[in-house]
């Protein structure tokens, strides 16, 4: 259990992180000075700091980064993984170092100052390392980080606005963070020193929009995909009506039981299209509600770039970049539904199949960034199914 703890370095502490039962740690603000509410996760990637701030999968949420070393490399615009803009992300940031002036020829913006012009709170100077290990024994918290200069807080009044955030369970956060309009998307991946790719697309797939990140729109496009991106708001005759030679499913936050009422419908026709499907993450979880499966809140989730996963169809292990606090439940899997996927870590479902058909997701993120390759097999694997 965290204590309630100061570090009474100089200067005077001027941010704090408080829990409903009003436990606080005190340490130095960062970033926009204010109030932020949300749930508190931990995530163990030792690179990728600005990938995970800027992914929506993140909303209403703050990133604790196990790794104490973050913002050392500054920020660029290259590396933003928000594909709608207007589209909230994390909420913000614990870290346990001060951050230190960027060495990267790559920095554009220190960490700090990106920060504050996106109106996200971080907090440095806490012990990380007793928060991972409460996220561990008693899972996941909603916190408040407040942040202002003269270091004096209403702990009390803190932690009641804690007790009425109403949390991750049963919120529909996809809904705030897709799109308002269509997209079309041509963009391939950066290659080192030549940038961003044009892409050669083959085949043209509709992308329905959760909070999909730049990096696989990327992929796809890389893969030979011609990718529409739609509103989860779409109506589902005008989706039917693009003639899509695929769907693809992106990831996004929220709970996939609440944003599945409004969804599942659409999913269900693209499922008896007969046409290649392919999930990610949010899109996994969705495809299983809508196969017959249900979906579960996770203790701790996973969030980090080292996340081993065994290919139960080759028998290969991968190691993947993760970022969930829902799964599905293998044990409500239906007949015609398969495990394809499994977490090396605690067991947990991390891919499915319909059996016989061209439709398939994983609950890991193949397009990395940050993260390990090994994944990128998946995308060719959907386009040869479209070919097919």
């Amino acid at each position: 259990m965290m204590q309630d703890i100061k570090n009474w370095q100089f200067p005077k502490p001027n941010a704090v992180l408080v829990l409903g039962d009003e436990t606080t740690l005190y340490g130095y603000g960062i970033g926009a000075q204010g109030v932020a509410i949300g749930e508190v996760c931990f995530n163990t990637a030792m690179t990728g700091y600005e990938e995970i701030l800027t992914d929506p999968s993140y909303a209403e949420q703050f990133v604790t980064f196990t790794f104490p070393h973050i913002g050392n490399i500054g920020t660029n615009d290259e590396d933003d993984e928000t594909s709608n803009h207007s589209a909230p992300s994390a909420k913000g940031m614990i870290i346990r170092e001060a951050i230190t002036n960027p060495s990267n020829y790559r920095n554009t913006q220190n960490l700090a100052t990106w920060l504050e012009q996106r109106g996200l709170i971080g907090l440095s100077g806490v012990d990380t390392r007793a928060i991972a290990l409460r996220i561990r024994d008693h899972g996941m918290f909603n916190a408040a980080i407040a942040y202002q200069n003269d270091g004096d807080f209403d702990i009390s009044a803190l932690a009641a606005q804690v007790r009425a955030f109403e949390g991750l369970e049963g919120a529909d956060l996809a809904s705030k963070v897709t799109r308002s309009d269509v997209q079309e998307w041509r963009q391939g991946r950066w290659h080192w020193h030549e940038g961003f790719s044009e892409a050669n697309t083959r085949k043209r797939v509709v992308a329905y929009d959760f909070g999909a990140k730049k990096n696989i729109l990327r992929c796809l496009a890389e893969a030979g995909c011609d990718v529409t991106l739609v509103p989860a708001t779409m109506d589902p005759d005008a989706i039917m009506a693009l003639e899509a030679d695929g769907y693809f499913l992106s990831n996004g936050p929220g709970d996939p039981a609440a944003t599945g009422e409004k969804v599942l419908p659409t999913i269900t026709r693209m499922i008896d299209s007969g046409k290649p499907l392919f999930g990610i993450c949010l899109g996994h979880q969705l495809l299983g509600l809508a196969l017959g499966a249900k979906t579960i809140k996770m203790a701790q989730g996973h969030h980090g770039a080292n996340h081993p996963v065994k290919d139960l169809t080759t028998g290969k292990v991968e190691i993947t970049s993760m970022n969930h606090g829902f799964a599905i439940d293998r044990e409500s899997l239906p007949e015609g539904v398969s495990e394809t996927h499994v977490s090396l870590f605690d067991g947990s479902n991390c891919g499915i199949q319909a059996d016989g058909r061209p439709i398939f997701s994983v609950q890991h993120h193949p397009e990395a960034s940050p993260g390990p390759q090994d994944s990128f097999y998946l995308f060719d694997r959907f386009v040869a199914a479209m070919e097919r």
